[in-house]
């Protein structure tokens, strides 16, 4: 019985910490600090909506990237802009 079990543990082809449903994934670059020249303005609403999902809500720092100096930075850019009517509070 022992031999059997031995043999189902030798044919794994992967080792012992591998597991297919997981990934690892690359880590994300802060677009504001690689870009120097690369200004947030709260006045421009096109560069505001890469940080703006579909409904208006905010992208969190996992999703844009982005480092927290500069997370901070895009949240209040895109309220002062929604303060301004120049984006939406919501999508309808």
């Amino acid at each position: 019985m022992a031999d059997k079990k031995q043999k189902r543990n030798n044919n794994k082809n992967y080792d012992e910490d591998y597991n297919p449903k997981f990934r690892k994934q690359r880590k994300k670059v802060c677009v504001l600090c690689s870009d120097k020249n690369f200004e947030l303005d709260y006045k421009n609403p096109d560069q505001l909506k890469k940080f703006v999902n579909d409904k208006g809500k905010i992208l969190p720092r996992r999703t844009t990237g982005c480092c927290a100096k500069h997370q901070r930075d895009i949240t209040t850019a895109v309220k002062r802009a929604r303060h301004i009517a120049v984006l939406p509070y919501a999508q309808q």
